[in-house]
């Protein structure tokens, strides 16, 4: 039985901050520390009547109507995110509340939660999903899987450049358009304190930390893959998408993923004559020392015309929508995901048949790996997504304007502002309930 993500759909936020022009100018920084450093260029934002349920309302809905779902056809719908604002209701419940306005019928018997594992839970809802229909749980009957993120930090936090938000709507099931889910999976998980939100909004991050976590459970992961018979000769992939909290993060990644990955193979001897093979720690008095061979022969291996093609054909197509929209938390490596098939699209690849090889993370921390096939269906399916026009839509912000709309979206604030765009054909948060609930309502 073949499953996997037989559609999806990207929600942005509405509003666009640009990073090397106002967001640096008012710093007074260099642009690129965020172009180039980073990776960045704009950051989505939502607008005042936006927010991680509206989000993931309106990415479902279009996912919904475009594959002609009705609400008797889906099981079970999960929403991953670390941005709730409820530690009982599930926003699930919200999303299911909003979908019930517009669809004929209800989603009354489908089983809703919501995963939480910082940024990998949105995989680990996919997992949950794959498992759920090859249990034969799932009687016919698809999962709406929802990533959706309002990845905002304080002002003035270093992170405060990597913000965005936006949704990302899966839908998992049988005999799927996009990509199947390949069995082996790689785990590597740590109890760590790189990122957390103790009862609190905003994270508090040790960034230093928490680039080192990520890289470390990353490896990991790939060993356990390994482990569990999975692949990992780089020429198996035709895109490896990354969790991307900014793609300069992902550049660390890939080299240390490459290296690992050709390791013992014909590439590693082949590369032997350029820069040697790679240092083994049998080799070695102590560590320290290791550690800087190691060091030292990734970033050389960087720089070689055989990591760089691989780069640029994998790992670069993938980072094309993070750019522009910042980090989305449990959304980002879905995103990574998108864009490379979609610049894969425009590029006339034929992917169907080849494999991905998707590496998820977390903070708190935890990494996944695992394999997808493309699907015959992948073309059509990714034809449809119109991110590029919600991006050039979006209203850009001056810095002042990017104060009062983080203002509005600070839970410790009370700031109530005009929105700058105006709603059409989608779900608005339009005000509070007798309990202080969130509500929503369809703006035609």
């Amino acid at each position: 039985m073949e499953v996997g993500i037989d559609g999806i759909e990207i929600w942005t936020g509405k509003l666009e901050l640009d990073l090397p022009g106002t967001f640096a100018s008012a710093k007074g920084e260099d642009p690129g520390k965020y172009t180039e450093g980073l990776g960045l260029y704009t950051s989505s934002l939502p607008d005042a009547y936006e927010d991680i349920v509206t989000m993931a309302a309106n990415a479902a809905h279009r996912l919904l109507r475009r594959k002609n779902v009705q609400p008797a056809d889906i099981g079970r719908i999960d929403v991953a995110t670390e941005s709730a604002f409820d530690n009982s209701k599930p926003v699930s419940t919200y999303v299911a509340g909003c979908l019930d306005q517009v669809f004929d019928g209800e989603f009354r018997h489908a089983n809703k939660g919501e995963r939480k594992f910082a940024c990998v839970s949105g995989t680990q809802a996919l997992d949950d999903a794959h498992n759920w229909i090859r249990a034969r749980r799932n009687r016919a009957r698809a999962a709406l899987i929802i990533a959706t993120d309002t990845a905002l930090y304080a002002r003035d936090d270093p992170g405060e450049a990597t913000q965005g938000g936006g949704a990302v709507a899966m839908l998992v099931d049988e005999d799927p358009d996009l990509v199947s889910f390949g069995t082996p999976q790689g785990i590597g998980s740590v109890d760590e304190t790189d990122f957390l939100k103790p009862n609190q909004q905003f994270p508090s991050v040790d960034g230093k930390r928490s680039m080192q976590v990520y890289l470390a459970r990353m490896r990991e992961a790939l060993q356990d893959f390994a482990r569990n018979g999975g692949n990992t000769h780089p020429e198996n992939f035709t895109l490896v998408p990354f969790h991307t909290p900014f793609p300069g993060m992902v550049r660390k990644a890939a080299a240390l993923g490459f290296r690992h990955c050709v390791r013992d193979t014909e590439v590693e001897e082949q590369l032997a004559d350029e820069i040697g093979r790679q240092p083994r720690p049998e080799a070695f008095d102590q560590q320290e020392t290791y550690f800087e061979a190691i060091k030292s022969y990734t970033e050389e291996l960087r720089h070689t015309s055989t990591y760089q093609e691989w780069y640029e054909r994998t790992v670069e197509p993938t980072l094309c929508i993070s750019r522009e929209v910042g980090n989305w938390y449990t959304g980002s490596v879905h995103v990574a995901r998108a864009a490379g098939l979609q610049e894969a699209l425009v590029a006339n690849r034929n992917l169907a048949g080849t494999s991905l090889l998707v590496a998820s993370y977390g903070s708190g921390a935890q990494a996944e790996i695992h394999a997808e096939t493309v699907q015959p269906g992948w073309r059509e399916e990714i034809r449809q997504l119109n991110i590029d026009e919600q991006l050039d839509s979006r209203y850009e912000l001056s810095f002042e304007e990017y104060e009062a709309i983080h203002d509005v979206h600070n839970h410790d604030e009370s700031t109530d502002m005009e929105p700058f765009t105006t709603p059409h054909g989608e779900f608005v948060f339009d005000g509070w309930g007798r309990m202080g609930e969130r509500e929503y309502s369809y703006v035609e």
